[in-house]
């Protein structure tokens, strides 16, 4: 088991949000590497499913660390985003390949939304969001997925999008909301979307560093704006709300100036916006409770976060940190 111990393990967060932070949880097959943690997320049976990239996979591992498996066959172009269900089903999002694809918990494909390869006409010329003309139907790289309460799918959508999709359980297309822009109702890169037990769809609007609320049917209801660039963000059992911010300094798309030089960070709202706990913020973002670019983050049945990064690819200007850098993070509840 791999967790931090009593005797040697950083603590991070504040009041009843604490956590101790471990960095080398999870025991690798031999002769392989993590990897970027592109997405994670546990099952009902706490189950962590990893989706990484370079190379591209889906492992499997138990809440100890403990390798269980791998998926291999599926073709992904590049993973992006990772949802799973109530019934343990796996929404996985596919950025470039345009596609949002649902499995069984042993990889059985059920459904495919998109077509993979064909992404509808934007006006973008690239994933950068700037050159986004116009909100158009799925997808022009879809980011993440989440399901309402009575069952509807909802994606983000995306890098070369400006828009959100609900869907009926069966594929369906219902409705879509969206344009590029700063204004309520506007996206620059909906990157992370979740929703609460009350309807309410909360969007990572992340290049407008905001995170935006919406009704089920996509109305406008407010903006929470202390936030630096959310990447996505997960609703726990008690309404808490927390948000993986890549900041400042990861991810820029070139000739962007940033207002500050802040680093990545975790923070934790309640139900009404108010700041619960934060930590990180890049002062040492390779050291165990920091971040370099948190990307996305799951909470098990037993209030374990976990945490994974993309510290590695061309978009997030490679070099920046070591080779060793963590890529992953488990925070283990520290005892009351």
């Amino acid at each position: 088991m791999n967790s931090p111990t009593t005797q040697n393990r950083t603590m991070v967060g504040s009041g009843k949000l604490q956590y101790a932070a471990g960095t080398n949880w999870c025991q690798m097959p031999a002769g392989e590497e993590l990897g970027e943690a592109i997405g994670v997320a546990t099952d009902s049976h706490d189950r962590v499913f990893l989706f990484t990239r370079t190379p591209n996979r889906l492992r499997v591992f138990d809440r100890d660390g403990n390798y269980l498996k791998t998926w291999t066959d599926v073709p992904f172009v590049r993973p992006h985003g990772i949802y799973i269900a109530p019934d343990d089903t796996l929404y996985l999002t596919d950025d470039e390949g345009h596609t949002v694809r649902r499995f069984t918990s042993e990889g059985r494909l059920l459904l495919t939304l998109g077509v993979s390869g064909r992404h509808s006409d934007t006006g973008a010329t690239s994933p950068d969001y700037r050159t986004v003309q116009r909100g158009a139907p799925p997808f022009n790289y879809p980011t993440n997925v989440a399901l309402s309460p009575e069952g509807d799918i909802y994606v983000s959508d995306g890098y070369g999008n400006a828009r959100i999709h609900r869907f009926s359980p069966d594929g369906r297309l219902l409705h879509s909301w969206g344009q590029p822009g700063a204004e309520p109702g506007q996206f620059n890169v909906p990157h992370g979307i979740a929703i609460d037990r009350q309807g309410i769809v909360y969007v990572a609007d992340r290049e407008n560093s905001r995170i935006q609320r919406f009704t089920l049917d996509g109305e406008f209801i407010d903006q929470w704006t202390d936030v630096a660039r959310p990447c996505d963000m997960f609703i726990d059992g008690a309404g808490r709300i927390f948000v993986a911010e890549i900041g400042f300094r990861a991810g820029k798309y070139y000739g962007v100036v940033p207002p500050n030089a802040s680093g990545g960070r975790l923070s934790v709202f309640s139900l009404k916006g108010d700041l619960l706990a934060r930590w990180g913020g890049g002062a040492n973002p390779c050291a165990p409770g920091d971040f370099w670019s948190p990307h996305d983050l799951w909470i098990d049945s037993r209030g374990d976060l976990y945490v994974g990064e993309v510290n590695f690819t061309t978009g997030i200007r490679p070099g920046l940190v070591g080779p060793d850098s963590h890529t992953l993070q488990k925070f283990t509840v520290a005892s009351a």
